[in-house]
């Protein structure tokens, strides 16, 4: 899809769908959508008040213009009320239009941008919010579709600028919109497609594209290395392990600024010997979502080129029941010499994180940020579509939530807490790797914290809004590759 700034006559426009906004209790049509009804001698303003339209969020006013614009069809997007009116709001209208335009197969769209005051703000944001909401709520994964879907997506979209900044806006943000599809798709490719072993070769493919560092460790190397905890997860499984450590280097100079961006990259899981329900076994591929994330990261980062190094660390595993898997009450050793109770196999993102985050540690980052489907009570505490962020800096997990409200991927923090710490104590060994029933997604963070020293570090359960059935905001359905934009955005301001 091709998307680009239109600076001619917007009435004149010779496109399949024009596209005009009005806030809810606006009594007068303005600016572009003042200037269609013009053109149309009133019958927009008459078709508003005979079908009752309000203006409310996402609804639908559609006219055909019979021969007095240029434009085929002419549509009138509800944009809410005005004082509630957002820039993560203004991806979903874009969203919406597109899907709007798949419904009357238009291959050509001409589109106003919408803001509090008037729908032709001259920001570069809102031609950034625009272009992502199109390119996100475009996206479809149907690879093992046999029937295709007649109802595509339009090939242009052209944004109504006349005073617009340059096209950067609209570059910068097909980047980071391509780069969080490309991490949906691998979330939404099964485990029998995404094994650590074919993850360890889209590392590589990532790095040969974008001239980045790649070392991967094999079962015997990741051994080596004293990284029992995340062996331990592996070996129930026949597919083999990786560790995956990709690395962006800045070009020209350099800033001195440096972070690791961890992954959780549990291709598929079964829960080990503590067997998942089948019910919740049933989407368990999404459980690489963190992995999937920090690729989509290193996926933009040669083209963004931001001044800062970035290591992006990934320990890949399938928790499977196979006669070797680890049994509860084993203990295991990972990387930092820490020993851990394993007392529910289920909680083995964790345990992979342990190694991951010891390992991140060793290559001395000024920050480290990981992201995991670790924990069901983080969807129980803040909902399905909510991330929850935890860690040990305050001034590093503030940083990350105003990137996230930037990017309009919700985050939420949750407090440490000293009086759960006895809880996480193991009679055997320096830990356990559960707490008791309650605060889990809280223990678990906390679980993490043991494994990055004195590093400023936060951590981001995103189980809940990782992955959704149903359609939601520019979510059309399966994986949202939820924390690819905010690390994005964070790391390109730092």
């Amino acid at each position: 899809m091709k998307i680009d700034l239109f600076r001619g006559d917007f009435v004149r426009a010779r496109t399949d769908l024009l596209v005009v906004g009005m806030f809810e209790g606006q009594k007068r049509l303005q600016g572009t959508a003042a200037a269609v009804n013009s053109a149309l001698q009133g019958a927009l303003q008459g078709l508003i008040k005979a079908q009752e339209f309000k203006g409310g969020r996402g609804r639908i006013l559609m006219l055909h213009p019979l021969g007095r614009l240029p434009a085929s069809r002419v549509c009138l997007i509800g944009l809410g009320k005005q004082k509630e009116f957002t820039r993560d709001w203004h991806r979903r209208i874009f969203s919406r239009i597109v899907s709007t335009a798949r419904s009357v197969h238009a291959t050509h769209v001409h589109a106003a941008l919408f803001d509090k005051t008037t729908d032709n703000a001259p920001h570069e944001a809102l031609v950034r919010s625009a272009t992502e909401g199109i390119l996100l709520g475009g996206y479809v994964f149907k690879k093992y579709k046999k029937k295709k879907d007649r109802k595509e997506v339009p090939r242009t979209v052209s944004l109504f600028a006349d005073k617009a900044p340059s096209p950067k806006g609209i570059r910068i943000a097909t980047i980071v919109a391509e780069a969080t599809n490309y991490a949906r798709d691998l979330v939404n490719e099964p485990g029998n497609v995404i094994t650590p072993m074919v993850l360890a070769a889209e590392a590589r493919k990532l790095a040969r594209r974008g001239g980045l560092t790649c070392r991967v460790l094999t079962e015997r190397e990741i051994a080596k290395r004293g990284m029992g905890a995340f062996l331990g997860v592996a070996q129930g499984s026949v597919n083999p392990p990786r560790f995956i450590h990709l690395t962006y280097r800045p070009r020209r100079g350099s800033s001195g600024k440096s972070i690791a961006v961890v992954g959780k990259g549990i291709t598929f899981d079964s829960g080990g010997l503590s067997l998942k329900p089948a019910e919740a076994m049933r989407t368990m591929k999404i459980d690489k979502s963190g992995a999937c994330a920090v690729l989509g990261v290193m996926h933009a980062l040669p083209r963004l080129k931001p001044n800062v190094a970035v290591h992006g660390i990934i320990a890949a595993a399938e928790n499977m029941p196979g006669g070797r898997a680890q049994r509860p009450d084993d203990i295991v050793r990972a990387m930092n010499g820490r020993t851990i109770e394993v007392l529910n196999t289920d909680a083995e993102g964790r345990l992979t994180l342990a190694d991951a985050l010891s390992y991140a540690v060793k290559l001395k980052p000024q920050r480290i940020i990981d992201l995991a489907t670790l924990t069901g009570a983080c969807v129980v505490a803040l909902g399905e579509y909510t991330a929850g962020v935890m860690g040990n800096d305050k001034a590093l997990i503030d940083a990350v939530l105003q990137a996230a409200d930037e990017t309009g991927e919700r985050m939420w923090p949750l407090p440490f807490d000293d009086n759960m710490k006895p809880h996480l104590k193991s009679k055997v060994a320096d830990l356990k790797n559960i707490g008791n029933r309650w605060g889990g997604a809280i223990t678990a963070g906390m679980f993490l914290e043991q494994f990055v020293d004195e590093i400023p570090w936060v951590h981001l359960d995103i189980a809940g809004p990782a992955f959704n059935e149903q359609h939601w905001g520019y979510n059309p359905g399966g994986a949202t590759g939820v924390g690819v934009r905010t690390l994005l955005h964070y790391i390109t301001t730092l």
